[in-house]
């Protein structure tokens, strides 16, 4: 149970975030880590009511955060929760005070996505994996990553009522649970039906009486693979190839910077990704900078 006005507040607040707004739970998970990290703050100053809280609070929490080590990036990301915290309790009536409204975001930098060549991609996906129903688990995950462009939450939460490979296409819940279509074809096709025909059942015979659900990928007990897993499964398959530190997320950077440097319309790349506005793609336009010189070359009678 809450102690204080502003515990009793930023359960309110989690609350709006999940029923009203619908956001992800790992994007409530993350507000609330950071302001409840923030209301402890607020506490060791003796500050227990959103009506007392001050700019000079807020600052001072910024500057206890950059002197702990963090990162710019969770600092701002930490801030940004604060200014949401606040602005949504002036909005409810819950309180008069607002002092975050002349706080402003540091600007961020450009920051160019990472993302792999086409030649590290094959040399990914076509290594030899175990012959094993794991091995074909893993190539089909690796393979749908790249080939499709999921988020690894959209990868782990696939249901079997969500694939319709005979269609070539994925049905995808997204941020917010946005649905979505996403093209599957080729090679992420071929490996996932394979992985469907033997090996998924296969993982399955190892769920207890009555525990296999609908999960596409399966993890060795024939459950749900975990986002961990998928992550260890990335890193893994990439250091056996020269790719250290690979990330989940960088192979779908990988899918739209080579998808739109093969001519894709930046609005069905959109599409695809998932992406509510379309500024969000549009960082894989300067990814390449590269083709853009060579196209010129080309093309320019005066090159």
């Amino acid at each position: 149970m809450p102690h204080t006005e502003l515990e009793r507040d930023l359960g309110v607040f989690l609350d709006h975030l999940s029923v009203e707004r619908n956001l992800s739970p790992n994007t409530v998970a993350a507000y609330r880590r950071d302001l409840t990290t923030y209301v402890a703050f607020l506490a060791s100053r003796d500050v227990a009511d959103p009506d007392a809280v001050t700019r000079a609070d807020v600052e001072a929490f910024v500057a206890d955060r950059r002197e702990g080590g963090y990162a710019d990036s969770s600092v701002e990301r930490a801030l940004s929760a604060v200014k949401g915290f606040h602005r949504f309790l002036v909005r409810e009536g819950l309180t008069e005070v607002h002092p975050t409204a002349t706080i402003r975001l540091p600007r961020k930098g450009e920051r160019l996505p990472d993302y792999i060549s086409i030649e590290d991609a094959r040399a990914l996906l076509e290594q030899p994996f175990p012959a094993t129903a794991a091995g074909a688990r893993d190539r089909a995950i690796l393979e749908v990553l790249y080939g499709c462009g999921l988020r690894v939450s959209e990868l782990t939460g696939l249901d079997l009522r969500d694939l319709y490979l005979d269609e070539e296409y994925l049905r995808v819940f997204g941020k917010g649970s946005k649905e979505r279509l996403v093209p599957i074809m080729g090679s992420a096709e071929r490996a996932l039906s394979d992985y469907l025909a033997g090996p998924r059942a296969e993982l399955a015979a190892h769920a207890r009486r009555g525990g296999v659900g609908a999960a596409v990928f399966l993890n060795k007990n024939g459950g749900r693979i975990s986002r961990q897993t998928v992550y260890a499964t990335c890193e893994r398959y990439g250091a056996t190839v020269g790719i250290e530190g690979l990330h989940p997320h960088t192979l779908r950077h990988s899918f739209a910077t080579h998808m739109l440097a093969g001519g894709a319309d930046l609005r069905v790349l959109q599409e695809i990704l998932g992406h509510a506005d379309i500024s969000t793609t549009q960082i894989y336009t300067h990814v390449d900078r590269t083709q853009l010189r060579e196209v010129y070359l080309a093309a320019h009678p005066r090159a």
